[in-house]
């Protein structure tokens, strides 16, 4: 396995690696010769997406900005996306270190600590593993086992195993699935390509978010047990019946919540746009996109075990699926108004991005970018 890096600090990067690889979920049954089938596939899939996409959005792409397509299985997306959670949260982790320092036993409890944290994070991601078909990762750093981009851009990931496993337990056509799940992955893909202050724009709001980071660890561990006392059924006094609030609302300041909001309502454009591109094109190139969405939707709304929607709503996987609803029905909104160009002002700069608010309300958007100058 190859080092994600140093493992001393708040986590232990190699352990939490280890710890996802050794309780990873065995993917589907394939032999050797179906699973390059599968990945020759999805290759050639994400090369003709580019067209497609392209073709569809009006974006257009240029190849300095260009970033890799990888195949991978589900221990190369762990190893992917701990090498990115290392790289986005380093400021933060070095603040917790600087005041760790000047803890006494700071040192001691700061190993163990960094182990647990490891682990922990290994647990995390051996669940996420088996869920993710795709990702476009936005802040991936170079790497010799998982090349990134040679100035530290993105990579564009599609999870074969997966990918298998969800075509097989929706009983689709496979190739058609597999191009269709390549359309939505590139429309990301060429999201931060065709855009290029996007991404240091959303790295730009995530560092804010960090920032304002509280870490008294007392603090931390108290918003950590309301957290575990939601999952529970022990609502703390006020909370809504619906269930408890997720991990990453728990240690929200209010000067977080401003920026939070940001940033869902650019991870709502973002997935809704995608969801938007991969059923538009869809018709003319994926023959039985009809039934994949209607069954793919199923499965969304459906769910899981009590234990797997426990852990959504503690990871805040639920809002996700909110995102993609409610930024598809904005995106569709304002191209039905403005058409593909006149959506595509959206990507001006980050004043033109939708507000939390706009995304629930395309009109206000529309009347505030495409309002008409005053003589």
């Amino acid at each position: 396995m190859t080092s994600i890096g140093a493992s001393s600090g708040m986590v232990d990067w190699n352990l939490a690696v280890a710890t996802a690889t050794r309780l990873v979920r065995p993917g589907p049954e394939v032999s050797r010769d179906e699973a390059r089938a599968v990945v020759a596939e999805l290759r050639r899939h994400a090369k003709a997406s580019e067209g497609h996409v392209r073709g569809f959005t009006r974006l257009a792409t240029d190849e300095a900005h260009d970033t890799p397509v990888l195949v991978v299985d589900r221990p190369g997306w762990v190893r992917a996306n701990v090498a990115g959670f290392r790289e986005i949260l380093r400021p933060l982790l070095d603040k917790m270190e600087e005041r760790r320092g000047g803890t006494p036993g700071g040192a001691v409890i700061g190993a163990v600590g960094g182990k647990v944290t490891g682990v922990e994070l290994g647990m995390l991601l051996s669940f996420l593993s088996s869920r993710v078909l795709g990702q476009y990762e936005t802040f991936a750093p170079a790497g010799r086992d998982l090349p990134g981009a040679a100035d530290g851009g993105g990579r564009l990931l599609l999870v074969a195993p997966n990918i298998v496993h969800v075509e097989r337990e929706l009983d689709v056509e496979p190739h058609d699935f597999r191009l269709w799940v390549c359309l939505h992955e590139e429309t990301h893909r060429t999201q931060f390509t065709a855009v290029p202050w996007l991404r240091d724009h959303l790295e730009g709001e995530i560092q804010s978010f960090l920032a304002q980071t509280d870490v008294d660890p007392m603090t931390v561990l108290e918003r950590v047990r309301e957290a575990v006392q939601a999952l529970a059924g022990g609502r703390p006094e006020g909370e809504d019946e619906d269930g408890g609030r997720s991990l990453v609302e728990l240690v929200q300041t209010p000067a977080q919540r401003e920026v939070l909001g940001r940033i869902t309502a650019v991870m709502s454009l973002l997935e809704g746009h995608a969801d938007f591109v991969m059923d538009g094109v869809g018709p003319d190139v994926v023959p039985t996109v009809a039934e994949i969405r209607e069954k793919f939707q199923q499965r969304r709304a459906k769910g899981a075990s009590r234990l797997d929607l426990a852990l959504r709503k503690l990871l805040g996987l639920d809002a996700k699926l909110r995102q993609y609803r409610d930024g598809e029905r904005f995106v569709r909104a304002v191209v039905e108004q403005t058409g593909m160009d006149g959506f595509n002002r959206v990507w001006t700069s980050p004043n033109t991005l939708p507000t939390k608010a706009e995304i629930s309300a395309p009109a206000d958007w529309i009347a505030r970018v495409h309002r008409t100058p005053e003589p």
